[in-house]
């Protein structure tokens, strides 16, 4: 088949726009739709749900949204791949058919399995203090290729990688081999581009007041060729852009370096090769691809204990005394010490400020346990206790409350040989899907040679944002900082410039850190990794911004000093 294979995204999380599929449906031509529902925080969201029901585990808004839709999927000839299945792929599958039956239409359900491991953790050498609630390995696209094959107009997986749900209809379209490394590397990154939804079209973007409408973004189709190289695009008339920029920024999501690592292939992002095509369509080609890791990423969830938190508003003068007396009030007052007990002032007040919130910091105290009666109202009382007996303008930004469960997020390795791959056909065949051979260990690229540096001259301070875009995420604990430029002299300033130290400058928390940074020249880019920031993972909120989603942002505003010459080419 010469023809791309246009393949759209409805969803880029678990709560993410629930008229997006018929948005897409209605919009124009598809052949297949797909939706990303999953992530880290998800699977324990998903694995408490379980605990209080075991038919649950799964995206209950995909039902809906089938509900709504499926009749106008089938009529249009869309077929949909999804990860709604979570944790209880099959449970989905049967939900789907009797709703099908309900609503008398003819749809073929098909599911893949085999990813949940949380019955072996002990065997595969996962087991852990407390013991995990979730363990899942990441699948790829090969058992979807084989439902689609078998007729399935839907097909639901549980934890696969979030790219799978559009590379295995593209194989299923274009009968890939599982050795067509190219082609699937190809389809990997226009995956990774789309998954995330209309982070591709505008969404949460670096220069977004560049966007003339934002207001509804439009969610993003991948026509993806033969060879792999792909389109993207979104439907006409929806809101945001597709630009070289909005592509660039979500190829650069929750990545490290060059080699992008799954089950079926380690796609090269370092050959990604981005070209505006039109409006609203960027053509990505040259990507090659390399045989996969031998193991596969498993995610595991823990329920780790129980956490609160006690925000303080200090208004005014004396805002480090303040602190330093609530401190020790809090502490000295406490019943049990909680095994962890983090203070956070964040200086957001301002000096001579013409309103009171401007002239207020936040105080924030968080306490985690595993007893939750530690942290519940033996805490949150105490704070309350001293509303009288504190210091000037005391107030609390909650009242007391008891502790929240928290979870624990960890990633593990394990040979892919271990893990089964299961194919549940729409005739209810169970068919295994073989590892991918030949494999290939994970190894770091070499550091590419770099351009000349711009000859030195006159410079102004401002921040870095006024040229460079960013976009960041998490990775369990760690977190991923993408900067890109859009001219090569920007590129010859910015490589030779933001490098791992000046990072460590520029953002003060990052300093006893590890900073690994990644070089990736066909995108003008430079990736960050910072390791341990987010503590244990986005669910046991370690930070105010447990996801890192501002820590671009806030490097962008950062000031250094910037060449006049790349200055006068913006202005």
């Amino acid at each position: 088949m010469s023809a791309p294979v246009r393949i759209g995204n409805c969803s880029g999380f678990y709560g993410d726009r629930l008229a997006a599929m018929r948005e897409m449906l209605e919009g124009g031509d598809l052949d297949y739709l797909t939706g990303d529902y999953l992530a880290e925080l998800t699977m324990l969201i998903l694995g408490r749900d379980r605990l209080k029901d075991p038919n649950l585990g799964y995206a209950k808004t995909f039902l809906r949204q089938a509900e709504d839709c499926l009749g106008l999927a089938l009529d249009k000839g869309v077929r949909i791949v999804t990860n709604a299945g979570g944790l209880n792929p099959a449970g989905l599958a049967a939900a789907l058919r009797e709703l099908a039956r309900r609503l008398g239409v003819a749809a073929t359900v098909a599911h893949v399995e085999g990813d949940d491991l949380i019955r072996r953790v002990d065997e595969l050498g996962l087991a852990a203090d407390p013991p995990p609630l979730t363990a899942n390995a990441y699948l790829g696209a090969w058992g979807i290729v084989r439902c689609l094959d078998a007729g399935a107009d839907i097909v639901v997986t549980g934890r696969v990688t979030d790219a799978s749900v559009i590379v295995g209809p593209a194989a299923a379209h274009f009968g890939w081999a599982r050795d067509d490394f190219d082609e699937l590397a190809g389809a990997v990154v226009a995956g990774h581009v789309i998954e995330c939804g209309t982070q591709a079209t505008g969404g949460n973007y670096a220069f977004f007041t560049e966007i003339d409408d934002l207001d509804r973004p439009g969610f993003p189709i991948a026509e993806i060729a033969a060879d792999g190289s792909s389109t993207i695009t979104k439907h006409p008339g929806t809101g945001g852009a597709v630009t070289v920029g909005t592509v660039t920024a979500q190829l650069l999501y929750e990545v490290t370096g060059g080699r992008y690592a799954g089950p079926d292939v380690t796609a090269r992002l370092d050959t990604a090769r981005l070209t505006q095509d039109g409006p609203d369509r960027v053509r990505i080609s040259g990507v090659r691809g390399e045989a996969p890791p031998p193991t596969l990423k498993v995610c595991l969830n823990t329920l780790a204990g129980f956490r609160n938190e006690a925000v303080f508003v200090l208004t005014g003068l004396d805002i480090e005394a303040k602190a330093a007396l609530t401190r020790r009030q809090v502490e000295a007052n406490l019943s049990a010490r909680p095994a962890e007990l983090d203070w956070t002032l964040a200086r957001t007040d301002h000096s001579d400020a013409d309103t009171e919130e401007t002239a207020s910091a936040l105080l924030r105290c968080t306490a985690r346990d595993r007893d939750p009666n530690v942290v519940g109202r033996a805490f949150s009382s105490v704070a309350v206790e001293f509303a009288l007996a504190s210091y000037p303008g005391f107030s609390l930004t909650a009242p007391p409350g008891a502790g929240q469960p928290y979870g624990v997020y960890t990633a593990a390795y394990v040979d892919a040989g271990l893990v089964p791959h299961t194919a549940v056909l729409p005739d209810g065949t169970a068919v295994a899907i073989d590892a991918v051979t030949p494999t290939r260990p994970l190894e770091p690229l070499p550091e590419p040679e770099l351009p000349h540096p711009l000859p030195p001259g006159p410079a102004r301070r401002v921040p870095l944002g006024t040229l460079a875009g960013a976009r960041s995420g998490d990775k369990g604990g760690d977190a991923n900082i993408g900067v890109w430029v859009r001219t090569d002299d920007q590129w010859r300033w910015l490589v030779h410039t933001l490098t791992a130290d000046a990072v460590k400058e520029l953002l003060p928390e990052t300093r006893p850190l590890t900073v690994t940074r990644y070089v990736l020249p066909h995108l003008r880019a430079v990736n960050f990794v910072v390791e341990g920031i987010l503590g244990r993972g986005v669910a046991s909120g370690a930070r105010f911004d447990p996801q890192a989603k501002g820590l671009g942002e806030w490097l962008r505003s950062r000031h250094l000093d910037i060449p006049e010459t790349l200055l006068e080419a913006t202005e």
